[in-house]
């Protein structure tokens, strides 16, 4: 498995909410040899792996869809206003550029700032509503937008996949969450040929990003026994970043989701895995969500109940345009979570809810 290559075609491939298609080619492309592939009316890609036993049913969760925006308008000037598909702060937007997906290609275009020559006082020291802002395509007028682009389009971050100096860091847009279905691949090639006594729904959700929708519709499907999300955390290891804790550093290990907004984990199921790290020196570390959920959130409420637990990498600029990740959390993301299911048989799942 050459990892950066399945992580440059998974970020570099378009998918805001409600438009994942291509990046859900791209993971079943890699998934169709690794178990039976089906898509949910939403959308989500489920991909089944049969172990020894039927059951426990192992939901592994990642979503498909990246944060970016939708066309809501064209001005009589030609410029476009748009709508954010998922949580953007304005500061990260100003002279940005975008690609517009069109049913006639590609467009290109620049989310629109002023000179600072142009600014008040007053103006300096605000951030910007989206509400205000607009995109440039290089329009002359309305009807040359509309003939290139119509409202409903959707709006993709441009950015190149980027290993770094260093050679163990990559930056790319969209980490949040293709590094997490990366992981499903990656983890379903290492079980490839392993014996594990259960069987695993690994799972590409769809507009998590708008209210964790996908994971809601993709648990009528799997009817999961137990469940991992994997998603991306926020390491607060840069300068200036004094206020979150437990803090997470890139190169530190995979990150323990201790909490989110939308979910406790599973205690014993948490415990469960710390245990299984520690036995296999695997490297990790605790994080905490305080401002957002997880694909968790929606699958722990399923039916009478799933335990359910959050393994996340410690990502930095997570939704903005570039983020970044240390490839050796990924990399102990994947022992970890081998480990994790070789042991999910029908009695370890039983103590979870004892």
């Amino acid at each position: 498995m050459d990892s950066l290559t399945l992580l440059k075609e998974l970020t570099m491939a378009p998918g805001p909410p409600g438009f994942e298609h291509e990046v859900r080619a791209v993971l079943r492309r890699y998934m169709a040899s690794l178990g039976r592939c089906e898509t949910d009316n939403m959308g989500s890609l489920i991909t089944v792996r049969e172990g020894s036993s039927t059951t426990p049913r192992v939901m592994l969760a990642a979503h498909m869809d990246e944060i970016g925006f939708m066309v809501t308008a064209i001005t009589k000037e030609g410029f476009l206003t748009f709508v954010p598909l998922g949580g953007w702060w304005e500061h990260v937007l100003l002279g940005q550029r975008v690609t517009v997906h069109t049913a006639n290609g590609e467009v290109t275009g620049v989310i629109g700032s002023k000179p600072p020559h142009s600014l008040t006082d007053e103006e300096r020291k605000k951030v910007m509503e989206a509400k205000d802002l607009y995109i440039d395509i290089g329009a002359c007028d309305e009807n040359e937008a509309k003939a290139w682009v119509q409202p409903g389009d959707p709006v993709i971050p441009v950015s190149q996949f980027t290993v770094m100096r260093n050679g163990k860091i990559v930056m790319a847009k969209a980490l949040d969450d293709r590094a997490g279905c990366s992981l499903l691949v990656e983890v379903l090639t290492a079980l490839k040929d392993q014996s594990h006594p259960n069987t695993i729904f690994a799972t590409g959700t769809v507009q998590e990003e708008v209210g964790l929708r996908g994971a809601y519709t993709a648990c009528h499907s799997v009817e999961p026994h137990v469940a991992i999300a994997l998603d991306v955390s926020i390491a607060a290891d840069t300068p200036g970043d004094s206020g979150s804790e437990p803090k997470e550093k890139l190169g530190e290990g995979p990150s323990i989701i201790l909490y989110d907004a939308s979910l406790v984990p599973n205690a014993r199921l948490r415990d469960y895995v710390i245990a299984v790290a520690k036995r296999h020196a695997i490297p990790f570390q605790f994080g905490a969500i305080r401002k957002g959920g997880t694909d968790g959130g929606r699958i722990h409420l399923h039916g009478r109940g799933v335990p359910t637990l959050v393994i996340c990498l410690p990502t930095r600029y997570i939704h903005s345009h570039n983020s970044v990740m240390h490839l050796d959390d990924y990399m102990n993301t994947v022992k970890l979570l081998t480990e994790i299911i070789k042991g999910l048989d029908e009695q370890t799942v039983a103590t979870f809810t004892a």
